[in-house]
Formats: C-alpha cells, structure tokens, sequence
C-alpha cells in the first residue's frame, strides 16, 4: 500500500487539495502500478508561523 505524505504551508482551499490528492494518488498509480484502492496520500499543513523560508517564517515574509 503506497503512501504519500505531503507538508505544505496553510492557506489552500479544500478544492485544491482534493486535487491535490488526484493528481498524487494518479501518479503513483501510474509510476508503481499500484491499484487506486490502495493508495494513499496524507496533507500535513504547517502554520504559517511554523514554515521556515530563508530564516524567517512564511508570515514574517508575508506568504
């Protein structure tokens, strides 16, 4: 069962990250040849105030 965890900054709508998880669930289908029923993706979001970038926090530097 292949498993995909993905860390990203807070912000992205519930849409996004729907698609998100298609397109990561397909390519793993398409690269492993794993069966769609069993694979799965994970969506770690981090805080803005716990996203380094160059030494600062994303919200330090406005992102």
């Amino acid at each position: 069962m292949p498993i995909a965890t993905i860390n990203i900054m807070e912000g992205r709508d519930d849409a996004k990250k729907a698609l998100l998880i298609e397109k990561v669930t397909e390519a793993i289908c398409e690269s492993l040849g794993a069966p769609i029923e069993a694979v799965r993706v994970i969506i770690n979001e981090v805080p803005k105030t716990q996203f380094g970038i160059a030494g600062k926090t994303a919200k330090e530097l406005g992102k």
